[in-house]
């Protein structure tokens, strides 16, 4: 079996972010792999492990598409477990929107699949920069593939993918046949730690190096001329302000239902 996971570098969440450029794309100088793609990977790990690893022929790939930073996400992806990692990088990628980032992933993974046919491709619910989760069901559509979105278990048996998905007051279950795209939540699984004989043994797994040539996809494609979307100003968040501090003199209660008032809260 043949899993591709979808790792993403994105700034860490410990620090304040920053946009750079006339494009206003992200600042990932202080960059980590994305925490919710940690579940998808875990949840391929699994699978894998369940038939026999990467002995028995199963394969879980992280990809990652980003700047030469990006290759961190891949090599934590290593360290925990993944079986060998795929860089797509280009100079024309920069300020891809999720359109043009979709585009891209599916001829990646068309690419990967010329040498042995892809089985699954699992994501996170969302990266936790842009949070849009629209990307795996553009994934999904370009590649021509079923989509099961924001499963919270996820069982493989022969080529039938069963999953769950968890609504507020509900859950369905969904199937699917192979090769199918899935993103997991949050809830699927507790993702494990990179140990020293994962970190010892990343170093020995391969990583691919690939190219918007290498994949046919022309730069007028990707990055600022083929996204859909486009930022058009951004500014800084101000600085919180001091608050309004109320000290009981026996009406506090009146100055504090006063203030909400003002505020249109009541």
């Amino acid at each position: 079996m043949n899993i591709v996971v979808l790792v993403k570098h994105v700034p860490d969440a410990q620090f304040d972010r920053h946009l750079n450029g006339e494009g206003y794309t992200t600042d990932r100088d202080e960059s980590i792999l994305s925490e919710l793609d940690e579940y998808a990977l875990e949840a391929a790990l699994q699978l894998a492990e369940a038939r026999g690893g990467a002995k028995a022929g199963n394969q879980v790939i992280a990809l990652s598409m980003g700047p030469s930073g990006a290759v961190n996400a891949i090599k934590k992806a290593l360290q925990i477990g993944a079986t060998e990692g795929v860089h797509l990088t280009d100079d024309a990628l920069a300020g891809s929107d999720a359109a043009a980032t979709s585009l891209a992933l599916a001829a990646a993974i068309r690419h990967l699949g010329s040498d042995a046919p892809v089985d699954l491709v699992i994501t996170g619910m969302a990266s936790t920069d842009g949070e849009t989760s629209l990307v795996p069901a553009q994934l999904a559509e370009r590649l021509g593939l079923p989509q099961v979105t924001f499963a919270s278990s996820l069982q493989v048996e022969g080529g039938l993918l069963t999953a769950r998905r968890d609504a507020d007051l509900s859950s369905e279950t969904v199937e699917a046949p192979l090769p199918a795209v899935v993103s997991v939540t949050d809830q699927i699984n507790e993702p494990r730690y990179p140990n020293f004989k994962g970190i010892i043994a990343a170093k020995r797994k391969s990583i691919t190096t690939l190219s918007l040539a290498d994949i046919g996809v022309q730069p007028a494609q990707v990055g600022f001329p083929g996204s859909w979307t486009s930022i058009l100003a951004a500014e800084e968040r101000p600085p919180r302000t001091a608050g309004t501090i109320i000290t009981d003199e026996g009406d506090a209660g009146i100055k504090l239902v006063d203030f909400l008032a003002a505020q249109k809260l009541l």
